[in-house]
């Protein structure tokens, strides 16, 4: 068989790590999260083609993609979700990734692995064992599988990521929109991307917009910053007992024509910790009382039971790993503080420090530790309702992945804290 999954790092960098979102091609579409009428959006669920026990492969998943020719001016980027196991990613029968877990939602950049015409998309379940040592105890909840998978292709000038923060100004008498559009020219030439915003406050009147133009060399990233006041926000600082959220819109304007609309919720935030272990929020420290809780089977059921946790005096939730994406819309919506975290549950051997005793402490296994840290931050670091980032709930060892990817997340120059439990007074927690 030709399925060998021994990988080599060096040639399989598909997986990319930003915030999860889709484009939409009208604005009504993008309020209501239409995305039949996305004129390049594919959904994805591939069939099953065979099982087998040999090697650490176990089951092979394929799908047909037909790459027309007017994709040649786009990105195309692929997202995974719900698997139900391990596994990486064939195109045309050439493994683009290493292996992925089965609880972090991921997106691949499969542009230079296409060809126009048909495609063959493959999943490729995996077993391998360092993979199972590094999500040891954690349960996934078993969702459709495939559900939410899907290709798009996005034109090669255009939004690539962003970060958004509403804080407040720099003397505390209202809000400042922080806004960093990553902009990406992926054309040989120089190019210039128009790119725009408008902000509704939770009332729906509007406070703010613009259309900026950036000039970008050939094949590069560039980032568009915004810095407006937003006034009369203070009644609408964000907390579990008064989730109000804003109405953030951003496009791209192609040929004097408003297209690529990405519809945002921004809430008035300001998180941090203290020397004393405390999270904070607008400067002062919060009283937590936590819960570990992970989504469950539908949007429906979580919404309900999110919401019964909460009127029984839960304000903060602490999931077990990354969650999908409207598990933290709903805690955005509801109002419940989140600490997210990375999948990593490693209990056995947690305490044997030598080279390779626990996977912590594996120096071959740091580069999947800051893949899952940094898939996990830029994913959710939008979202209102974060208030800190976890390396591991569990008792996961501790060593020299475990400071990589503290310091891969520390590098990013977020307010908020990283929180390792099990560090016992160790520098790679600061709280």
């Amino acid at each position: 068989m030709a399925l060998i999954l021994s990988y080599d790092v060096a040639s399989a960098q598909a997986r990319i790590s930003r915030s999860e979102f889709v484009f939409y091609d009208r604005r009504e579409d993008a309020k209501q999260d239409i995305r039949t009428n996305i004129e390049n959006y594919i959904t994805i669920c591939p069939e099953l083609q065979f099982e087998t026990s040999e090697g650490n492969v176990r089951k092979v998943y394929e799908q047909k993609i037909d790459i027309p020719a007017t994709w040649n001016d786009y990105n195309t980027y692929l997202h995974l979700e719900n698997i139900g196991a391990d596994y990486s990613v064939f195109v045309n029968g050439v493994q683009i990734t290493t292996p992925i877990d089965r609880f972090t939602p991921s997106e691949f950049y499969l542009s230079p692995h296409l060809v126009q015409g048909e495609n063959t998309l493959a999943v490729v379940v995996v077993e391998e064992e360092y993979m199972r040592a590094l999500d040891e105890g954690l349960r996934l909840v078993e969702r459709k599988q495939f559900d939410n998978c899907y290709l798009f292709a996005q034109r090669r000038l255009a939004i690539y990521d962003y970060d958004v923060r509403l804080v407040p100004d720099s003397l505390d008498r209202f809000a400042e929109l922080r806004l960093d559009v990553i902009a990406d020219n992926s054309f040989s030439t120089d190019e210039v991307v128009y790119i725009g915003y408008d902000i509704y406050d939770p009332e729906g009147k509007l406070k703010e917009y613009s259309v900026n133009d950036l000039a970008m060399e050939g094949y590069t990233r560039d980032t568009l910053s915004f810095k407006p006041y937003i006034y009369n926000s203070n009644p609408n600082r964000w907390s579990p007992s008064n989730p109000k959220l804003y109405d953030l819109t951003l496009y791209v304007k192609f040929n004097g024509i408003l297209r690529e609309y990405i519809p945002l919720k921004v809430g008035f935030t300001e998180y941090g910790y203290t020397a004393a272990g405390d999270i904070t929020a607008f400067g002062e420290p919060l009283k937590l009382t936590k819960a570990t809780y992970n989504a469950a089977v539908d949007r429906a059921t979580t919404e309900k039971e999110i919401k019964t946790l909460k009127s029984k005096g839960v304000n903060c939730l602490c999931p077990d790993y990354p969650q999908p994406r409207w598990f933290y819309d709903i805690c955005d919506r509801v109002g419940i503080y989140v600490i997210d975290c990375m999948t990593i549950s490693s209990p056995t051997a947690c305490d044997d420090r030598n080279m390779g005793g626990t996977p912590a402490n594996a120096p071959w296994l740091a580069e999947e530790y800051i893949s899952r840290a940094m898939t996990m931050y830029h994913r959710t670091r939008n979202h209102a309702c974060i208030i800190a980032f976890s390396l591991s709930n569990t008792n996961s060892g501790n060593g020299y992945n475990m400071y990589k990817a503290y310091e891969a997340l520390k590098s990013l120059g977020d307010s908020r804290a990283i929180i390792y439990p099990a560090a016992n007074g160790e520098w790679n927690s600061d709280i």
